[in-house]
């Protein structure tokens, strides 16, 4: 028998938001962000406003967690448009979310503590 694996679908990491007009915008995924999946913790560039996924050692804003990807976005080769939670009250299911490769509990936790500013609860 075959097995069958489920994959990520858009918002599945959410449980619950008040006002999804208020909480989702539409934003510019910058070029060579990759190919994310709905959950992925992204920073903002500052310069330019551009979103990539989080980066803690980067200085260029995209250190500091300002959003959570709605639905899949390919980023590879040029920029892109994407929903993202930027903004709460919301609440994300903290298994759901993609964090990047080799975050530390503490970069975990800053930037938990990022999103819980933007009223963007991790439960």
């Amino acid at each position: 028998m075959a097995t069958l694996t489920e994959g990520r679908h858009a918002g599945g990491f959410l449980v619950w938001e008040a006002f999804r007009d208020y909480s989702r915008d539409t934003v510019t995924l910058a070029s060579g962000a990759g190919n994310l999946a709905p959950g992925t913790v992204l920073g903002k560039i500052t310069t330019g406003g551009k979103f990539t996924q989080l980066a803690p050692a980067a200085t260029n804003g995209s250190q500091t967690a300002a959003g959570i990807l709605w639905g899949a976005v390919d980023a590879t080769d040029a920029d892109a448009p994407g929903v993202v939670v930027l903004r709460g009250p919301a609440i994300v299911n903290r298994h759901e979310v993609i964090w990047p490769d080799g975050a530390t509990e503490a970069q975990i936790t800053a930037a938990t503590t990022a999103l819980s500013t933007l009223g963007i609860l991790l439960r």
